[in-house]
C-alpha cells in the first residue's frame, strides 16, 4: 500500500504533512466498552479513553497516569487508536507519531 499523507499535529499548533504506512491496520471502527480495564482492575482513573483500530482494546489516554493505550502499542505493534471522547473523531500513529483525522476513519 502506497504511504498515505496525513496531517501531523506539531507542538499543538503547526501542522505539516507526514506519511503513515499504517491505515491497512484498521479492522475495528466502534469500542467495545466505555472503560479501561487496566485502570479498573488497578483502581485508578483516567482523562479519556483510546481505542486500538487492530483489535479493539479500549485504554487510557497518554496524558493518563498508566498510558494503557500506548502500552498496548508497544508491546503488540499495533500502531492505530482512535479516540472514543464523544464528539472527538481522530486517530494517532504511535509509530509514526501521526495524527490522523475523521476523513481516515469513514468507510473502514
Amino acid at each position: 500500500m502506497p504511504e498515505i499523507i496525513i496531517k501531523l499535529a506539531f507542538n499543538g499548533m503547526k501542522l505539516t504533512e507526514k506519511p503513515c504506512t499504517h491505515l491497512d491496520m484498521i479492522k475495528m471502527v466502534e469500542p467495545a466498552t466505555d472503560v479501561c480495564a487496566d485502570c479498573v482492575a488497578s483502581d485508578t482513573k483516567w482523562p479519556a479513553l483510546r481505542m486500538c483500530l487492530t483489535c479493539g482494546y479500549t485504554g487510557c489516554c497518554d496524558t493518563s497516569i498508566n498510558k494503557h493505550a500506548k502500552t498496548h502499542a508497544e508491546e503488540t505493534g499495533h500502531a492505530l487508536f482512535r479516540s472514543i471522547v464523544p464528539d472527538e473523531s481522530w486517530a494517532w500513529c504511535y509509530e509514526d507519531h501521526a495524527f490522523l483525522g475523521s476523513h481516515h476513519l469513514k468507510n473502514r
